[in-house]
């Protein structure tokens, strides 16, 4: 049936059918093919992938995360982005970076980081003269950063999926976002000083004073979303469910940029991009259902442990493996399909788990700025008005880079564990 199950799912993938509905269809043709079990378990096991608790985080996130966009947070983080590190080389580029590590510990989405700031910044660096391929390759790059800095919701899967602690991973991965975030801005630095990109005007302290003023409250909301979980007030849903009232309060009441009239757009926004992403998990959590089924797991474990029982090779061999994934499979399926797959084989081999979910992350992160289905990409071509090609040309250096840095955090786990060994 495992077999069926691939064939299946591969064929559809082939002819473009929709990740979600691949998994579906597929998962329903094993069934029927297997003929033992009657197919109302189809539905069963759909609902019950969802029918979770820690699950609920995702739609408030998302919703929390919408309402700080249209609340006229984004202008405000670039502002004060631009505001500290506009004056350097390549200066609205490493403003790009920056006002997406920001934006990151707010939205916990790549696309939704990459669409909501690359509107405004894209056309800002080129019409500065910065070239359209590196405008959007800088962009998308720095989209990603919005899985890895918390609160993320490949994390939130990763958790629920391999039964981890959701904390743990947002603490696990401030350092990282953090590394990756600088190893981009020196990488924009050496670019701008080769291409001769001229820097923004320096501004003065006090409108550096300004610009964190206005900025203030956006960036208090990662710190009472992750003060109050580390401080034991509430869990990561509950947390969500506090964002979406200060994502409210803020853009409402506060900053006033936020009118009636748009609450039912932007429910509607997040609702669809809720939908999605639950369509995706309860036709993976039907096919991780099949897959357990058929004990691929343990197959897949032999695999690894029949090449080589080295943690340092598996970590090699699934860091290859997921960046192929990552660069024909969306990111949330991947976590759900892969992550009881190769969690227990890296848990035998005495690697931490926490780590290995910020290994996953990473990777699949990587593979949404990478062709040929990267969504980060095709975002940020459009918004540049260039093709996947030329973007790519673009991705380039940041590629050298971002696989370095991977590396690092591969083989230097206290990169990610260092934080939640010192809070607990």
């Amino acid at each position: 049936m495992a077999v069926i199950l691939m064939i299946c799912m591969l064929a559809f993938f082939a002819i473009s059918v929709p990740i979600a509905v691949s998994m579906g269809l597929a998962s329903g043709i094993a069934l029927w093919w297997d003929g033992g079990t009657p197919l109302i378990v189809l539905v069963q096991r759909s609902f019950t992938s969802v029918d979770s608790f820690p699950l609920m985080a995702i739609p408030f996130f998302i919703l929390a995360g919408t309402l700080m966009e249209y609340g006229g947070i984004s202008k405000r983080l670039i502002a004060l982005a631009n505001a500290l590190t506009g004056h350097l080389p390549g200066g609205l580029a490493i403003v790009t970076i920056v006002t997406a590590m920001f934006f990151s510990a707010i939205s916990g989405s790549s696309a939704a980081t990459t669409a909501a700031l690359g509107s405004m910044l894209i056309p800002a660096m080129v019409k500065r003269g910065y070239h359209p391929n590196f405008a959007g390759a800088t962009q998308a790059v720095a989209g990603e950063l919005g899985v890895i800095i918390p609160p993320s919701i490949p994390m939130i899967l990763f958790g629920v999926s391999a039964s981890v602690s959701i904390g743990d991973l947002f603490m696990a991965g401030f350092v990282p976002g953090i590394l990756i975030g600088f190893s981009l801005i020196l990488t924009v630095l050496v670019i701008a000083k080769r291409r001769d990109y001229k820097p923004e005007p320096r501004k003065s302290f006090r409108e550096v004073l300004v610009a964190f003023k206005d900025s203030f409250l956006a960036l208090l909301m990662p710190v009472i979303i992750l003060g109050g979980i580390y401080g034991g007030v509430f869990t990561p849903t509950e947390a969500a469910g506090v964002a979406v009232g200060y994502a409210f309060i803020v853009g409402v009441l506060i900053y006033k940029e936020i009118k009636l009239k748009q609450i039912f757009h932007i429910l509607t926004q997040s609702t669809v991009t809720t939908a999605t992403i639950m369509f995706i998990i309860s036709s993976a959590g039907l096919f991780g259902w099949i897959i357990t089924r058929e004990n691929v797991p343990q197959m897949v474990a032999q695999f690894f442990m029949g090449i080589s029982d080295n943690p340092v090779v598996f970590l090699l061999l699934v860091n290859l493996f997921l960046l192929i994934v990552g660069m024909f499979m969306e990111t949330n399926a991947s976590i759900i399909i892969l992550a009881p797959l190769l969690l227990p084989v890296a848990i035998n081999l005495g690697i931490d788990p926490v780590h290995f979910g910020i290994i996953m992350i990473v990777n699949l992160a990587l593979g949404m700025c990478t062709p040929p289905l990267g969504v980060n990409l095709f975002i940020s071509a459009q918004l540049a008005k260039i093709r996947l090609d030329q973007i790519s040309k673009g991705m380039l250096p940041y590629y050298v880079v971002l696989l370095v840095t991977l590396l690092l955090i591969t083989f230097v786990p206290s990169i990610s564990t260092g934080l939640v060994h010192l809070f607990k």
